[in-house]
């Protein structure tokens, strides 16, 4: 019982994690002169030859070991509980947390926006990665939740981080360039949000989803 209830406690470095990203945009976008949040994706602030790198690139990796703790932490608690689609969205989530945890940072830009070399082009097959791994983990988070009684609330964040996540991917794209940092966010900081959810359903140990566990399989 003790070690359980140190797992849940655990599962809230999905909210330190949350607040170690803002940081590191935040503190990382004043060691940058000039850095413009409406045009600058998130990733300029760590790239090689940024002069945030040392402080925003320490301030994300502490980020990422949060995150992926989070992550690893509900794969283990959910075992049991809810229903075995939400349980697929949740490893797949975590799975796509390990992409971004060890491909961001094999693969961090040589500089600011896109200059072709390939550590820059395999940077963005692991950004393509990460968005495709998310939305495959949300769909089958959302079928899942809305299975189960008490699981609307769930299924509702998970819609919000899947429309987010869709438009900051396909607005990026579409957008003017002076719009595209503070549309890439949209899809960043979905993500970073409902880990941190996640981490809380974990906190509480799943409690609102445990009565609907038993009956969904």
């Amino acid at each position: 019982m003790r070690s359980k209830k140190i797992i849940n406690l655990f599962c809230l470095s999905g909210v330190i994690s949350a607040v170690f990203y803002l940081l590191h945009d935040v503190i990382g976008a004043m060691h940058y002169p000039n850095y413009d949040r409406m045009s600058q994706a998130v990733s300029d602030l760590t790239a090689l030859s940024a002069p945030s790198f040392v402080v925003a690139n320490g301030l994300v990796s502490v980020y990422t070991v949060f995150s992926f703790l989070c992550t690893a932490l509900i794969c283990i608690l959910i075992q049991d509980k809810g229903n075995k689609l939400l349980r697929l969205g949740v490893y797949l989530f975590a799975v796509m947390n390990t992409i971004s945890a060890i491909g961001f940072s094999l693969f961090p830009l040589t500089e600011s926006g896109y200059t072709g070399q390939f550590q820059d082009l395999m940077h963005l097959v692991v950004v393509a990665l990460v968005v495709l791994f998310t939305i495959a983990s949300l769909i089958p988070i959302i079928i899942g939740s809305f299975k189960l009684a008490s699981g609307k609330s769930l299924a509702t964040y998970a819609i919000i981080t899947l429309l987010c996540t869709l438009i900051g991917g396909i607005g990026v794209n579409i957008a003017p360039s002076s719009h595209f940092g503070f549309i890439q966010r949209f899809a960043n900081y979905s993500i970073v949000i409902f880990t941190a959810i996640l981490g809380l359903y974990g906190f509480f140990d799943f409690s609102a989803l445990v009565q609907n566990s038993r009956k969904s399989g």
